[in-house]
Formats: C-alpha cells, structure tokens, sequence
C-alpha cells in the first residue's frame, strides 16, 4: 500500500482536494489551537498594523499537517493583503524566483512551502530580496557581464518546513520571527472536528468528535480526513449521526486502532518483535522484510512511532520498546532494551 494513500498520513493527498481548502479558518480567532504562536503572532501584526509595515519575514516549522499553510493564509488576511503560494521544489532557477518577486504588490505575502527543498543557487536570490527588498540580477555571461540591482516593493515570505534542521543558517537568520507549531491535544482536534462537521453540515455529538480526534496523532488534517470517514459509515451503517459508538465503529473498520496506529504500523511492529525479537535490527532489512522503501520507513512511518515510545533507534538499528509490546498484546522481551 503507497503511504501517500493511507488515511492516517500527515501529508496532503488526493483524499484531501478541495474539501481542505474550505475547512481552513480564515482569521487568526477561528484558529484553534497553538496558543503560544498564534498569541505572538496577533501581536506581531496588530504591531505592523499600526506602524503601517509590512509584516516581518516569518518562518513556521512542525509536523506537516498541523496548519502551516492555513497560517499564512491567516496572516495575508489580517494584514488586508495578497497571499502568494509557491514550493521549494518548484522554483527550479533563479528567473523563476525573480518572477516571483517582482510580481509582487507592497506588503503581499509570499508563501513557500518546504523552503528546505530550495535549490542553493535560487536561495541565494532571497537574500537581498529578505533584507534590502533588492533584486541583484545579472546580465550577460563572461567578461561582459554586469550586475544591476532592482528595487522591489517589501513583502513578507513566509516559509513553511518540516525540517528546520536542514535550512541553511544564512537563510534561517533572515526570519524575524520563527514559531514551532506543535502536535494539537485531543481536546483541541475535538473543537476542530466539531468546527468542520458545522461547515459541512455533518451531524456530530461530543463524544463522536472525541473519538476521531483521540485517534488522529496529533494533526487536524488526518481529523478531517478521519471526520469525512465517519460521515460516510454514519450514513449508510447508521443513522446519520457520528456519535461516540458510530466513531468507534467506522475507525475499526477502517483499521485504525485507539492510538492512531493504522495496519501498516502495527505489521511493521509485529515484524520487528516476531521476526527479529524486538531488535536492534537494522532498517534495511525492516524495508526488505515488509516490502517497504527505507526511506519511506524513516520519514513517513517511524516519526509517529518513535513520538507515542513505541520505537527506538540505537547505533545498532531500531528496536521495539516495551510500551510497543504491551499494545499489541505480545509477551514482553526477557532482556532490557538499551537506548
């Protein structure tokens, strides 16, 4: 099964279209959750409000799905502004980042999603553009060339990552202000899931909102997706109504267990502890005996896993925790586990 398709993937997928789009909040007091950014951040544009600025270059890092994409929208529309969205992997050269900019009004925001990927050379280009608001260009090749200097109108970029570690530091220290999004509590997806049941009018009750969100690790895009899910098993297995038994049944059957763990957790689990006695073991071989890439393992699989305990990585490869072993009902290793 391609992790891009399974439902409790973090990452945007087709299951997510359009529906995503009109669930996100426009305003930073229908946002819920992350107090602690979105307390610093109504100060920072009621701030630049006042001075009549552009607000400063922002940076947002977390998780994918908790809403990286939905806060920039927020930001353009508080600062009564355009909002411009673009991606790392997608401005391959410097003239398509140059276009970019230069198609800029004063004080629109531009958006780069996974400004980790940014090619070096077209990086390079944002630098003047994040601290002059100049655009150094140049013109011919050789001898002959010569560099001029465009003035470009302020903006604020606002970049978005999953992976602050592996943005250059010349870029990081060109963002004003940088808020961590965090994983949301039950409670939090709850008001979320109750917030987009109202819009597409979907019949929830508390306890029905509680179920979903308490088996969405963490992230209001899996909650939504859980939400339409359920809609669909309330509908036609029951009746019409998502309450806490209707929730229970629908994630059951979408295998989908009271931790958020989906089959492909659980076999990656079982494989580990029934075939390899828990580990160390290392992540080659869990990638061949589940039929599975390594790096998809790594960077899709093992973060949430490694989040709730039940997975540790050692020098000598990945092992089973106990925590693991309790969950899925299996006799606990005689030797202790060494982190």
């Amino acid at each position: 099964m391609d992790f891009e398709e399974r439902i409790v993937a973090p990452d945007m997928t087709s299951m997510d279209s359009d529906i995503e789009v009109s669930l996100r909040p426009k305003v930073l007091t229908d946002y819920i959750g992350q107090e602690k950014a979105k307390e610093n951040l109504e100060v920072y544009i009621k701030a630049a409000l006042s001075r009549g600025e552009a607000l400063d270059h922002v940076l947002l890092y977390g998780p994918p799905g908790l809403g990286k994409t939905t806060l920039a929208g927020i930001i353009a529309n508080e600062m009564n502004v355009n909002l411009r969205v673009t991606s790392g992997p997608a401005i391959e050269k410097q003239g398509d980042l140059a276009a970019l900019l230069t198609n800029l009004n004063e004080g629109d925001v531009l958006f780069i999603d996974e400004i980790h990927r940014l090619n070096r050379s077209v990086e390079e280009v944002l630098y003047p553009a994040m601290e002059d608001n100049a655009l150094d260009i140049i013109i011919g090749k050789g001898p002959s060339a010569r560099s001029i200097r465009l003035d470009l109108p302020k903006f604020t970029l606002v970049g978005a990552t999953t992976r602050a570690g592996q943005l250059s530091a010349p870029l990081r220290d060109r963002f004003g202000v940088i808020l961590r999004l965090e994983l949301y509590t039950p409670e939090e997806l709850a008001q979320i899931v109750t917030r987009s049941a109202g819009i597409l009018g979907i019949d929830i009750e508390k306890y029905g909102a509680l179920e979903i969100a308490s088996r969405s690790r963490g992230t209001p895009r899996i909650a939504n997706r859980l939400l339409k899910r359920a809609r669909d098993f309330a509908q036609i297995r029951g009746n019409g109504i998502i309450d806490e038994d209707s929730a229970d049944y629908a994630l059951e059957k979408m295998e989908i267990d009271h931790l958020g763990l989906d089959n492909i957790d659980r076999i990656l689990l079982e494989t580990m502890i029934k075939s390899y006695n828990g580990g160390p073991v290392g992540l080659e071989t869990i990638a061949a005996a589940i039929g599975e890439e390594a790096v998809t393992i790594e960077d899709v699989y093992e973060p949430y896993l490694m989040q709730i305990g039940f997975l540790g990585r050692t020098p000598r490869g990945r092992v089973a925790t106990p925590a693991a072993y309790e969950h899925l009902g299996l006799a606990k290793p005689n030797t202790q586990i060494t982190f």
